[in-house]
């Protein structure tokens, strides 16, 4: 199965609580933090809803 690079590129300074959440759910910390994960539906969804924060890439 595919995996996926998350890399946090904005702060979460003003953003509402559930998409703080979401960024830490998926194990991000800082600004320039990068996490690995499997690539599937839920990962997807949390990608989506932070989008405008992370970038994505496939490894």
């Amino acid at each position: 199965m595919a995996k996926l690079q998350i890399t946090l590129k904005r702060s979460l300074i003003g953003r509402p609580e559930n998409q703080r959440q979401t960024v830490q759910s998926l194990g991000l910390r800082k600004v320039n933090s990068v996490v690995v994960k499997e690539d599937n539906a839920a990962i997807r969804g949390m990608v989506n809803t932070v989008s405008h924060l992370v970038t994505v890439e496939e490894v």
